[in-house]
């Protein structure tokens, strides 16, 4: 009997340890590439490389660009109303908006967000050439920026 009771209790402790471990296992991640780059023309404001990077939490998504356009004067943190737009594959577009940023010194690269937006599962997300891509209200200035490429590595694809 003793040896039928010890191999029930190995096959709970192991089914435990296995339950653990499942549940302490890294989940996949759920948009890829975390992060991505592209180029913008923001007319007289300038233009340049910026690195976009995007995290997914259901049908939740946000979006944080970190561009080569530079402010001309200290902006506070929370400043800054930006709104982002993505081609989605397939037709239509993705947008990411809200007033997220760090405070910013005078000729500082400009960042914004994180961008809040909504995805599907299968989205697949990448720079839009179709109209203003980037737009950003700095003290009641509008600038507007265009992508000149693709994102690289790729377009975000969400979970």
């Amino acid at each position: 009997m003793r040896s039928s009771s010890s191999l029930g209790i190995v096959a709970v402790l192991s089914g435990a340890l296995a339950a653990a471990g499942l549940v302490l296992a890294p989940g996949a991640a759920a948009v890829s590439p975390g992060a991505a780059t592209a180029t913008y023309d923001c007319g007289m404001w300038g233009g340049g490389g910026a690195t976009l990077t995007a995290t997914q939490s259901g049908t939740a998504a946000t979006v944080t660009l970190t561009s080569a356009v530079k402010t001309p004067v200290a902006v506070g943190a929370d400043r800054i109303d930006a709104t982002l737009v993505l081609a989605k594959a397939g037709g239509g577009t993705r947008v990411f908006a809200g007033k997220k940023n760090p405070a910013l010194a005078a000729n500082q690269a400009v960042t914004i967000g994180p961008l809040g937006g909504t995805v599907a599962s299968g989205d697949s997300l990448d720079s839009f050439f179709a109209g203003t891509a980037l737009k950003m209200v700095i003290f009641g200035v509008t600038v507007n920026c265009d992508a000149l490429t693709s994102q690289s590595p790729g377009p975000f694809v969400f979970g």
